[in-house]
C-alpha cells in the first residue's frame, strides 16, 4: 500500500514537472522582426506614415528646395483633393471585404446632373447640389441592394453599374462639356470648392480643406460610433456579425450610400478643381482610388485599417508624382513607380496578417 502511494507522488511530480516545461516551451521568443510586425498589424497607419516621411525625405533630396516651398507642397495637396474623396468613399466600402469600381462614374454623373440643372436647366445652385446628393446615395443604394438582396459579389456588381453610370453621363451630357465662362455666368456656387487664398507662400483650396474635413467625419463615424464598429465586424466577418445580432444587410447598404453621397461631394469639388465639367474626366479615378485605399494599408480581405491611411496613401501618391515630375522623369516611369507602391503594398498587408494570425 505504502509502495502504491509513493508511486502515485512520484507520477504527479513528473506531471507538475512535465506541465513545467511544456508552460516553458509556450513562452517562445519574440525577436524584434517580430515585434515590429506585431505592431504594424495593431498600427496598420503606421505603414503610410513612414513611407510618406521617407518619400518626402528623398525627394527633398532630389529635387531639393523647389520640392519642400509652400507653393509645391499646397499644390500637391490640390491634385490629390478629388481622388483623396473618392478614396475615403472607396475605404469604407473595402473595410468590409467589398470594392465599388463605379465610384468615379457615380462623381462624373452627378456633377454632369448638377451642371445641366444649374447651367442649362436655370435651376437655382442649391437644388442643383441637392438633387446631386441624392443621386449619389441613391447610385449608391443601387449597389447596396444589388450586393445584398440579389446576393451578387461586388467586383462584378460595381462593374456593371460603372458602365451604366457612364453611358447615362455621355447621354445627360450628350458627350458635351460645360465651359467654365457658362458656370460663372450662371451657377457660380458650382465652383465654390476652387476658391483658393494664400498663406505664407501656399495655395490652399477650399477643396483640400474639403478633403481634410470628410476625412476627420467618416474617421469619426467609423471609430466613435456603433455604426463604425459594426461596420469593422462585417469586414472582418460577416457570418460572426450575423450571429451577434448585427443587421448586416442593413449596415451595408448604409455603407454603399454614405460612399455614394461622398462621391456626389466629390463631384461638386471637382467642378471647382478643373474649372468645367467635362464628361470623360478622373477616367481612371475608380483605379486611382483604391490604389490610395490599398498604400494606406487598408486590407482588401476588411476589417482592418484606419481611413486615415486613406488620406496618406492620397499623398503618398501625390509626393510622388511631383517628386518624380520636379526630378525630370517621364510621366511613364512615375506610373511605373506607382505600380510598384501597389505591390509592395498588399505584399506587405499579406506578410503582416500571416505572421500576426
Amino acid at each position: 500500500m505504502t509502495s502504491q502511494l509513493q508511486s502515485g507522488q512520484d507520477f504527479e511530480r513528473s506531471l507538475d514537472r512535465s506541465d513545467t516545461k511544456v508552460a516553458e516551451f509556450e513562452t517562445s521568443y519574440r525577436s524584434p522582426l517580430d515585434g515590429v510586425q506585431h505592431v504594424l498589424h495593431n498600427n496598420p497607419t503606421l505603414v503610410p506614415v513612414i513611407v510618406l516621411g521617407i518619400s518626402l525625405a528623398v525627394f527633398g533630396l532630389i529635387a531639393g528646395e523647389r520640392f519642400f516651398s509652400a507653393f509645391n507642397l499646397s499644390l500637391i495637396m490640390q491634385q490629390v483633393s478629388i481622388i483623396g474623396i473618392l478614396a475615403a468613399g472607396q475605404s469604407l466600402i473595402i473595410i468590409t471585404a467589398g470594392i465599388d469600381l463605379s465610384v468615379a462614374a457615380i462623381m462624373v454623373l452627378m456633377s454632369v446632373i448638377m451642371g445641366n440643372l444649374a447651367v442649362n436647366m436655370g435651376v437655382p445652385s442649391g437644388i442643383a447640389l441637392l438633387v446631386g446628393f441624392a443621386g449619389g446615395a441613391a447610385a449608391g443604394l443601387m449597389n447596396g441592394l444589388l450586393i445584398t438582396k440579389i446576393k451578387l459579389p461586388p467586383f462584378i456588381t460595381t462593374l456593371g453599374t460603372w458602365s451604366i453610370f457612364f453611358a447615362l453621363n455621355l447621354w445627360l451630357s450628350g458627350a458635351q462639356s460645360i465651359r467654365s465662362q457658362d458656370i460663372d455666368a450662371n451657377a457660380p456656387l458650382l465652383k465654390f470648392f476652387g476658391t483658393a487664398f494664400s498663406f505664407g507662400g501656399a495655395r490652399i483650396t477650399l477643396g483640400s480643406i474639403l478633403m481634410i474635413v470628410v476625412f476627420i467625419v467618416l474617421w469619426y463615424m467609423l471609430n466613435k460610433t456603433a455604426w463604425g464598429r459594426h461596420v469593422y465586424a462585417i469586414g472582418d466577418d460577416k457570418e460572426a456579425a450575423d450571429l451577434a445580432g448585427i443587421r448586416t444587410d442593413r449596415t451595408l447598404v448604409s455603407v454603399y450610400m454614405l460612399a455614394g453621397l461622398v462621391c456626389a461631394i466629390a463631384g461638386w469639388a471637382s467642378i471647382g478643381r478643373v474649372g468645367s465639367i467635362s464628361p470623360q474626366s478622373f477616367y481612371e479615378g475608380n483605379l486611382q482610388s483604391i490604389t490610395a485605399v490599398v498604400i494606406g494599408g487598408i486590407s482588401l480581405f476588411g476589417g482592418r485599417g484606419s481611413i486615415m491611411g486613406a488620406l496618406f496613401g492620397a499623398l503618398i501618391v501625390g509626393v510622388f508624382q511631383s517628386g518624380l515630375r520636379l526630378a525630370g522623369v517621364d510621366v511613364l516611369w512615375q506610373v511605373f513607380a506607382i505600380g510598384w507602391l501597389i505591390i509592395i503594398a498588399v505584399a506587405i498587408d499579406q506578410w503582416i496578417r500571416r505572421v500576426s494570425a
